[in-house]
């Protein structure tokens, strides 16, 4: 049978409320009573019901998560971390796949009317202002990436163009100055955007001109576009001495179609990433990548959420999320 309260309480002889007021981390409980009411817990086994506390306070204990890929490792990678973040806060996670379509980021962005959700985190690829304009459902929203809106919510995101920039600073310093960019989008995508104009930048810094034709256009983000891209940039007869890829998986996949045309990465072909996923760490050869603090992104994302449902009044924030380039064998080599 399942444990109550009331049964706490009888065994370390206090009042419900008692055992309620350490249940549910109330401050006005001492230090004894706190640890004599948590042994009992501990020996009966007692599990609070997370359904019925947050439908006490009018809510349903499920935060969605509408991510536009689920196969990127950068996406699995941060949905596990606010699943987590979620945890702490007795939050179960609700996720959703958009595919980066904006009909599809419509749909779960004003899709959400059954009440089945305290509230939404959304990653938009292609989703427009006027389209949030129109959400008729108020649960609290919170925005991730690199799409740029001007509206009433909270949006965390890292700086693409100064990440981008130190990611070229690092090839540049290396002595590489044919520095290709894969990933450049067939499309709006404000995140390539972005990170080309980093690329611009640290180019023009060190006084070099940048060469559009080492510029390299996908249709997606995977290992097959960057193979597609690098293969392509070969084949044009450009030969970069560094490759400043979009995502690692972009990297990787350029990676593969260097070594099958003979070329040594880092020795001929310098290659840095972007996420620091989980798979560029453990290939033959390891690879240079942007680490985004995802930890932080997912623990903003959903203390965001949580502080608007709390009644949290302040102004939009726009949360800057930190970032490093974390060196590896793909630019300087076996150490």
């Amino acid at each position: 049978m399942r444990v109550s309260l009331k049964d706490v309480a009888l065994h370390a002889g206090v009042s419900v409320k008692t055992v309620s007021n350490v249940v549910n981390d109330f401050p006005h409980v001492t230090e004894a009573m706190r640890a004599r009411v948590q042994r009992s817990i501990d020996e009966l086994g007692y599990r609070p019901n997370l359904t019925a506390r947050h439908l006490r306070k009018g809510r349903t204990g499920i935060v969605a998560l509408a991510l536009p890929e689920l196969g990127n490792p950068y996406f699995a990678e941060l949905a596990a971390e606010i699943v987590d973040a979620a945890a702490a806060h007795d939050y179960t996670v609700l996720l959703d796949h958009t595919g980066g379509r904006r009909e599809r980021e419509i749909l779960v962005s004003q899709g959400f009317r059954t009440r089945v959700i305290d509230g939404l985190i959304l990653s938009p690829i292609e989703l427009e202002a006027e389209d949030l304009e129109e959400r008729a459902e108020q649960v609290p929203v919170v925005l991730l990436g690199e799409r740029e809106y001007d509206l009433p919510y909270d949006h965390i995101a890292i700086d693409n163009v100064a990440a981008a920039r130190e990611a070229v600073r690092h090839l540049l310093s290396l002595g590489r100055r044919d520095v290709a960019f894969l990933g450049a989008r067939r499309g709006s995508s404000q995140p390539a955007r972005l990170r080309l104009l980093g690329w611009r930048q640290a180019l023009d810094e060190a006084g070099l001109v940048a060469d559009d034709r080492l510029i390299a256009a996908t249709d997606g983000w995977g290992h097959a576009d960057g193979a597609a891209a690098m293969a392509a940039l070969l084949d044009a007869g450009h030969r970069p001495d560094a490759v400043f890829a979009y995502n690692d998986l972009i990297a990787i996949g350029a990676m593969r179609v260097l070594h099958e045309r003979g070329l040594r990465v880092p020795e001929d072909v310098a290659v840095v990433g972007f996420d620091d996923v989980v798979e560029g760490r453990f290939g033959a050869v390891t690879l240079t990548s942007v680490s985004p603090d995802k930890a932080f992104i997912a623990r903003q994302a959903v203390e965001s959420v949580l502080s608007r449902l709390g009644g949290a009044r302040h102004e939009p924030r726009r949360i800057h999320a930190g970032h490093c380039l974390v060196r590896r064998e793909s630019t300087l080599g076996r150490v």
